[in-house]
């Protein structure tokens, strides 16, 4: 069945405080540490896991979280095709979906890393592999896992739904069977979407004064 996209309206940055972790909890705990202190070690971390999982939610609530605290950073994913060179005031280097790198950014995050090292600056990645099944030049894969490497799993369907059930009765928010079912089955399976959309079905619901059914989802996405 296709899978909807969320409107853009509905994007928002992702926080720590609002991944789901389930089975995830110790690479949760690592970047709460790691965001929260200003001497973060330069040792790397390396998150990998399948698609869902929330690599690239992480980095963008660690780079949030990073901004809040007035910390400039070095941000690099595939859709950046020529990288910039390293700034010496960027507090923390993040790059995502590293198993996509083109042989040009595959040379910059090499060149990031050596910057970043000796200036004790954090170096933050996630990929779909792990770093030994990476098909990147040896000297960034042997890189990215010499430090701190944590495996991401995709929370299973009923931690999901248990999730957004806990999240919408905390909202006091009714979701129907038949609506769960239908936004586990025609949206992202990313929960950190499926929250995106929970918050944004609420305050639609609140302004149209209607229940939270199907037909009200398809009434906000056309709405849009």
């Amino acid at each position: 069945m296709k899978q909807l996209a969320l409107p853009i309206a509905m994007a928002r940055a992702p926080t720590l405080a609002d991944f789901c972790a389930g089975p995830n909890t110790p690479a949760l705990e690592h970047l709460r540490l790691w965001a929260g202190s200003p001497t973060r070690s330069p040792v790397p971390t390396y998150l990998w896991g399948p698609n869902a999982s929330g690599k690239t939610h992480l980095l963008l609530a660690v780079r949030e979280a990073l901004r809040e605290q007035g910390a400039a950073v070095g941000w690099l994913d595939p859709s950046i095709a020529e990288p910039p060179s390293f700034d010496e005031r960027w507090a923390a280097v993040l790059m995502d979906d590293v198993h996509l790198y083109t042989a040009v950014q595959q040379h910059a995050a090499f060149a990031w890393f050596v910057s970043a090292q000796p200036l004790q600056r954090g170096v933050l990645a996630a990929g779909l592999l792990p770093p030994a099944d990476l098909k990147l030049r040896e000297d960034l894969r042997t890189r990215l896992g010499w430090g701190h490497v944590f495996q991401l799993q995709v929370l299973s369907e009923p931690e999901r739904r248990s999730v957004l059930r806990q999240a919408a009765d905390a909202r006091g928010v009714f979701l129907s069977d038949e609506v769960m079912d239908f936004m586990l089955s025609r949206f992202s399976r990313d929960l950190g979407s499926l929250m995106q959309l929970l918050e944004q079905l609420d305050l639609y619901a609140l302004r149209t004064q209607r229940a939270i059914t199907i037909p009200l989802i398809k009434s906000m996405l056309e709405s849009e």
